[in-house]
């Protein structure tokens, strides 16, 4: 019904800059908020930054001042600038959206399958 591709991941070195984006595809009536995870290895999946329909934001302390999260609500699409990378920010980074499908009144929560950011120190 619903799917969400996220694309832009790689290999950046400390200091880096690297923008992720996560699009919206299928019987979509609406979206609200849409967000980024992220899951290092041997660690829990964290929430990064979210932003809602209207473009309040959110931040996890650790990326706020570096992170910036936009969406295009045209293209049912979400961003993350990613600006002075760091080592521990190496992890697999998921977007997330609740998305209203056509013909229901109730919001599905969809997930991405993830891109694997890198950073090199």
């Amino acid at each position: 019904q619903v799917q969400l591709v996220e694309s832009g991941g790689g290999l950046v070195q400390d200091g880096g800059s690297l923008r992720v984006s996560c699009a919206a595809s299928g019987s979509i009536f609406s979206i609200n908020a849409m967000a980024w995870h992220r899951q290092a290895p041997g660690k829990q999946r964290e929430l990064v930054a979210r932003i809602t329909l209207g473009g309040s934001t959110n931040y996890a302390d650790s990326v706020k001042g570096r992170f910036t999260i936009a969406r295009d609500n045209a293209k049912n699409t979400v961003y993350l600038q990613m600006n002075s990378l760091k080592p521990e920010n190496t992890a697999v980074y998921y977007c997330n959206a609740a998305v209203v499908v056509i013909g229901s009144n109730r919001y599905l929560e969809v997930w991405g399958r993830g891109t694997l950011v890198t950073v090199s120190s």
